[in-house]
């Protein structure tokens, strides 16, 4: 008798509404003005947020070894019960202290978002083997349009932040995020053992960006100078858009109103070009450049999108204070990021291997929180000096080194 196998697509569905929630993160930046006000510096801002890029990377390292034990499903909802109390609890002890914002939001939410960020991934491979980018991609899209749902529901969509309060807003969307991420978790399991797509067999890479079909254990892998090669482009690539997210409202707010824009005015373009222009990016580059590299490769994707966006943030400090060359910038700047999430993985198992994809991607991810803390913080810190552009060329500059390490990237092999 046949066995019943779930439709694979429910993956694809689960997937999109658990990173729906998790882009949570990337909303941060509409909530800054309020803290702001509320008497916090703008390198206090950037604290919670680099906090919760850091849990966000560590726990999801913890995830990717507990997957096989406890199943992706457990961790799915696990995630989601963690980042819906941090945003509840932060709620409710008032929405404006430091130490509580930094702990409920920065560190216990974004644990949750680390435990539950890596399942889609993993179960996604597993169930499109044959199309690895295009789902990779489509699995961390939500990620991207998230932070503009939720950034545009507390701002001008849904005025939420006028009409109930920074406090109110934290305890709905700890509530919402909860929800989303535990129901998207219940489509989240591995297929049986020995499954596969519909006439679809396993093809062995034999180009020089895969690994020939061997498997690396995560032990293995970190002793082969490919996953620091990886690793660090991915850390400047990371930092750079990472830091844009968190200043793509304060910076060029300052800059429109040097330019001879009203402060409502520039409050309102400034609030557009991250919530509609890079958050709308940053969801299509996910996918996009997921199906491209499935076309032109995974290496030479990423050489292409580290040089367009190293150019890009440099160039940034010049479009800044003019409308619609911010809304260029912002797009660009967001398209790019967003390939990071549909590379970086796919980069990581042709290099060391699908298998075990779910355990290695973590400790490449890590570098998306040496890039959360690196980058934000040298914005925070340089923006309260005034000196806004320099971080931006010292971004951009690191994402052009990238491309040049990836360059160097050939296939590992066994020692």
């Amino acid at each position: 008798m046949e066995q019943k196998v779930m439709n694979r697509w429910l993956v694809v569905v689960g997937a999109i509404l658990i990173q729906l929630a998790l882009g949570a993160i990337y909303a941060w930046s509409v909530f800054t003005p309020d803290l702001v006000e509320a008497g916090w510096s703008k390198a206090d801002t950037q604290w919670v947020f680099s906090i919760g890029l850091a849990a966000f990377a560590v726990f999801m390292v913890l995830s990717g070894k507990q997957m096989p034990k406890v199943g992706p499903q457990k961790l799915a909802i696990l995630g989601g019960v963690l980042l819906g109390l941090g945003y509840i609890l932060a709620g409710l002890f008032g929405g404006t202290d430091f130490w509580s914002l930094t702990l409920l939001i920065g560190l216990l939410g974004g644990a949750g978002i680390g435990i539950a960020y890596v399942v889609p991934i993993a179960v996604g491979m597993r169930w499109f083997p044959d199309k690895k980018g295009m789902i990779t991609g489509l699995a961390v899209a939500g990620f991207g349009f998230g932070a503009m749902l939720w950034i545009k529901l507390a701002d001008n969509w849904g005025n939420l932040l006028d009409s109930m309060g920074l406090s109110n807003v934290f305890t709905v969307y700890g509530i919402a995020f909860a929800a989303m991420v535990i129901i998207g978790g219940l489509w989240m399991k591995f297929p049986p053992a020995g499954w596969a797509p519909k006439g679809y067999e396993e093809k062995q890479a034999t180009s020089s960006e895969g690994s020939k079909g061997i498997e690396f254990s995560s032990g293995e892998m970190l002793r082969k100078i490919q996953f620091y090669f990886i690793f660090f482009t991915f850390v400047f690539s990371a930092g750079a858009g990472l830091m844009s997210i968190g200043l793509m409202k304060l910076y060029p707010s300052e800059a429109l109103i040097e330019a001879g824009y009203t402060k409502i005015q520039a409050d309102l373009i400034a609030s557009t070009a991250i919530a509609v222009f890079f958050s709308i990016a940053n969801g299509l580059g996910r996918i996009l450049w997921g199906i491209i590299s499935d076309s032109f490769g995974r290496k030479r994707s990423i050489i292409l999108m580290t040089l367009i966006q190293g150019v890009t943030v440099i160039a940034f400090t010049y479009m800044a204070g003019n409308e619609y060359l911010l809304y260029i910038g912002a797009t660009l700047i967001g398209f790019n990021f967003g390939g990071n999430f549909a590379l970086f993985p796919t980069i990581t198992a042709e290099t060391f291997g699908v298998k075990n994809v779910g355990q290695n991607y973590p400790f490449v991810f890590l570098a998306y929180g040496v890039g959360g803390i690196g980058g934000p913080i040298l914005g925070g810190m340089l923006g309260d000096m005034g000196q806004f552009p320099l971080a931006f060329t010292i971004c951009g500059a690191a994402v052009l080194l990238g491309t040049i390490l990836i360059l160097t990237v050939k296939t590992p092999k066994r020692a």
